[in-house]
């Protein structure tokens, strides 16, 4: 199969499809984004028996929507569970014996602009724009909460937003002490997670409990998308990979830049007076160094 810019995930082919099938492949079709990847990983009678097709309504769906038979439509779908739990010492094994003879400042230059194109080509202004408007809106209260790694996200995007607006809080790291969080969390709050590849259940779990108390999720996830996704009001999928044995978190950084500026130049009033308030407070507190 053919795939645009290489970004494209099965899921993704599916939806952009969707409006051609026939009913029975439509129904063949919300049964493997029901569970996905994994309702399509058994047999193709397996598959057919689950969504209550037959075989060859399933062969016929997977080259209409351009795989070359059922092993070619299962083969991506192995690659891109393999690419969900790679562990930084498989990532880095595999960029190795690729890699081309250039410096690394230029190859990481070149995958993270091709990240951004690939990203920005996908992501719809009008979701932005919905985000934006959701994190702006004085009557919810904001919360935020990262995952190993991308906490040090939620925490860079909470420091920002603390000042923008009230009513924000950081969830903390320990998932033990989440449940006291969520006591607060009234329907119409916002939570805003992240959740990358090596997707961690923990989270899953805390979206699925917030959605049922009426919290909209606003996710930061990756290209193959976390499993908060189906509990998500919002879900911006970022390209993360990188030459290296670690994810990049530029694409997701710029996402979330581009949110702080929309959501204070909507609030600018409020954003400016807790600004001069906090600089006031700064200077009481003589944090910072004044030139003489």
């Amino acid at each position: 199969m053919t795939n645009t810019a290489g970004t494209m995930t099965v899921s993704d082919v599916i939806n952009a499809h969707f409006a051609v099938l026939t009913r029975a492949e439509r129904q063949l079709a919300a049964t493997l984004l029901d569970n996905y990847p994994v309702s399509g990983l058994g047999s193709i009678t397996t598959v057919a028996e689950n969504a209550g097709v037959s075989t060859p309504t399933v062969a016929r769906m997977v080259q209409k929507i351009g795989f070359r038979g059922f092993p070619d439509f299962q083969q991506r779908l192995h690659q891109e569970l393999e690419a969900t739990i790679s562990n930084p010492i498989s990532k880095h094994d595999r960029w190795a014996a690729n890699a081309p003879g250039t410096h690394i400042l230029n190859r990481f230059a070149d995958a993270m602009m091709n990240n951004m194109r690939a990203t920005l080509a996908q992501l719809e202004t009008a979701e932005f724009d919905g985000a934006a408007a959701m994190i702006a809106d004085r009557k919810r209260n904001i919360y935020l909460v990262g995952g190993r790694i991308t906490r040090a996200l939620a925490d860079y995007f909470f420091t920002h937003l603390q000042v923008i607006r009230s009513g924000v809080t950081q969830i903390a790291s320990n998932s033990s002490s989440w449940p006291h969080y969520v006591l607060d969390m009234k329907k119409g709050d916002v939570l805003i997670m992240f959740d990358i590849r090596r997707y961690e259940q923990e989270m899953e779990t805390l979206a699925k409990i917030a959605r049922e108390r009426g919290v909209e999720i606003i996710l930061f996830t990756d290209q193959w998308s976390s499993p908060v996704a189906k509990s998500a009001r919002r879900v911006f999928r970022i390209q993360i990979e990188a030459p290296s044995a670690w994810d990049s978190s530029v694409v997701i950084l710029f996402a979330v830049e581009a949110l702080i500026e929309a959501v204070q130049s909507s609030i600018w009033d409020e954003t400016h007076d807790r600004m001069k308030t906090l600089e006031g407070l700064f200077d009481s507190t003589r944090l910072f160094r004044k030139p003489l």
